[in-house]
């Protein structure tokens, strides 16, 4: 495991105001994670779902993507597992109340484009609210959803922070273990079509398996 980087100072959170984090991406995932934004930690470190707290990488595990919870500075490890991260809105904020409605709206269209491009199987949007104000579902659960982007299905996940007492981590991780239990499901039906003599894409999460052990 690498060692944990120095924790962002105070100035360095100040700093990372409006600052931009790279999608962690790749062609054909099975499962790209869509955030609503950076926070400042993770702005200042540009790493995603880094502030200590936040359930993500947890959750993760718990549902079976990795067989390690991995820390942030390890997200690239997510790739070999079919997964990768994205936000809806690209700018670090303090918290979500300081983004505006219209930036939701044009984040679901920067990532309509980007699917599209990258052509993931599923996405899943990591925050109930944002994808209600995003797609202009107010009465929109927790799950999978009716429509899809692309070749994307659409997913939403609850949002990991640990400010959301919505979701405690058993809860949290039984969200994200059905989204998991779905990915292995396609997986199977693929390899089975496969087998029936048809050419299926299989779902490169259980096909290669969990991401190796530190």
């Amino acid at each position: 495991m690498k060692p944990a980087p120095p924790r962002p100072t105070q100035a360095q959170l100040t700093a990372a105001y409006g600052r931009r984090i790279p999608d962690l991406i790749a062609p054909r995932l099975d499962v790209l994670f869509c955030g609503i934004n950076p926070g400042l930690y993770s702005g200042a470190t540009g790493h995603h779902f880094a502030r200590p707290g936040n359930r993500f990488w947890r959750a993760l595990h718990g549902a079976g993507f990795t067989d390690v919870v991995l820390a942030p500075w390890e997200e690239r490890r997510l790739l070999q597992v079919g997964c990768g991260i994205t936000n809806l809105i690209a700018r670090s904020t303090a918290n979500a109340a300081e983004l505006e409605v219209e930036e939701y709206v044009a984040g679901r269209r920067r990532l309509e484009r980007k699917l599209r491009r990258y052509a993931p199987r599923r996405v899943a949007i990591v925050g109930i609210e944002a994808y209600r104000l995003a797609f202009g579902r107010p009465k929109a659960v927790v799950g999978p959803q009716p429509e899809r982007i692309g070749t994307a299905g659409l997913w939403v996940l609850p949002n990991p922070s640990g400010l959301n007492a919505n979701y405690q981590l058993p809860e949290l991780t039984r969200a994200f273990g059905e989204l998991f239990n779905a990915v292995r499901a396609r997986s199977a039906s693929a390899r089975a079509s496969a087998r029936a003599g048809g050419t299926p894409r299989t779902a490169g999460a259980a096909r290669r398996g969990p991401a190796p052990r530190s």
